[in-house]
């Protein structure tokens, strides 16, 4: 029985994905038959094509093609939507799996039905011996980082244990369909960027758990296509989504009572995009989040505040305050 279904969103990265695809059927081979789907977002014909070619071959593997570039959340909701499997794999174009990635991924959710994903640890793949990423974490000033980044592989990989995290990297992570099912799938709002840490956050809201899987391991080339680690495109949604995360998972109590922390972290990040030369851009991402959360598109797609979860959101703020302290020592 397949019970994973790879999700691969490709968008003008063609020279990473067959390697991407590759590694996958040679993760796949002591399983037999294994799905993939390749999500083209709007590539332009000639890669799209090219891609169609080589899939024609591969039995295993489909293809959705998209008109134009409607975004990463869009994309992969597109693959989540054919997908008939229990567990759905996200899984960058920029990524090369090690062999069992997903059989380890697999066990992880199997071991606890209140598991809503399963991150890989994620090495940077011109220099594997050092982390790309090993989840997400989010704190109260509003920042969501990646634990471990540029950090030795052997900080992290010292046993097989399962470890809590914020939330998965949609990058190369593993999720309950089921659970995705009743939260709701990726917002397509954000387009890119933090939309992973969000559909976590509404999963730990509801009582899930988003955990780190050890024995998975990959290799990740990291802005295969938006460029640079720090661009105008990536530093303005991700800017406007910091501020729409906040106004669709914190009630207002506790956005009150992060306040302090909040205009922290952003006025910090004002000052260090503005030595970078960028801060005019984030400042103008800041804006366009306020103006996206106050619209009338997004009235609804706040998360409603249950009397039974609030030993979660009790969680969830500590957690957040913890979570500033390990962003320097982590």
């Amino acid at each position: 029985m397949i019970r994973t279904t790879v999700v691969v969103p490709n968008y003008k990265g063609e020279d990473y994905l067959y390697k991407c695809l590759d590694s996958l059927k040679e993760a796949f081979k002591s399983n037999g038959e294994f799905k993939v789907i390749v999500v083209d977002n709007g590539s332009g014909k000639e890669e799209t094509d090219r891609i169609k070619d080589f899939l024609e071959n591969e039995p295993n593997m489909r293809f959705i093609g998209l008109s134009e570039n409607t975004g990463f959340a869009f994309a992969v909701n597109r693959g989540i939507e054919a997908a008939d499997t229990p567990y759905v794999l996200l899984l960058n174009n920029d990524v090369t799996v090690k062999n069992d990635f997903v059989k380890m991924l697999e066990e992880a959710l199997d071991c606890d039905e209140s598991i809503f994903s399963a991150n890989s640890v994620m090495r940077k793949m011109k220099d594997p011996e050092f982390l790309d990423g090993t989840g997400d974490y989010y704190c109260a000033l509003g920042w969501a980082y990646a634990a471990y980044r540029d950090k030795p592989v052997s900080k992290v990989i010292t046993d097989s244990k399962l470890r809590n995290i914020f939330s998965a990297c949609g990058g190369a992570s593993i999720y309950r369909k089921s659970i995705l099912d009743r939260i709701g799938l990726f917002d397509e709002e954000h387009f890119a960027y933090l939309e992973d840490v969000d559909v976590g956050y509404r999963a730990r809201i509801a009582g899930y758990r988003n955990v780190l899987c050890k024995k998975a391991v990959c290799d990740h080339a990291g802005s295969a296509s938006s460029g640079s680690r720090y661009n105008d495109f990536k530093i303005r949604l991700s800017a406007r989504n910091s501020i729409y995360i906040i106004y669709k998972n914190m009630p207002a109590l506790q956005i009150v009572l992060n306040i302090p922390f909040l205009l922290a972290g952003f006025i910090i990040k004002i000052l260090f995009f503005t030595i970078k030369g960028h801060g005019r851009t984030y400042i103008s991402g800041l804006a366009e989040g306020f103006k996206l959360s106050f619209s009338k598109k997004t009235k609804n797609k706040r998360v409603r505040v249950r009397f039974k979860n609030i030993k979660n959101y009790i969680i969830i703020q500590s957690e957040l305050w913890v979570n500033m302290f390990r962003r320097i020592f982590v």
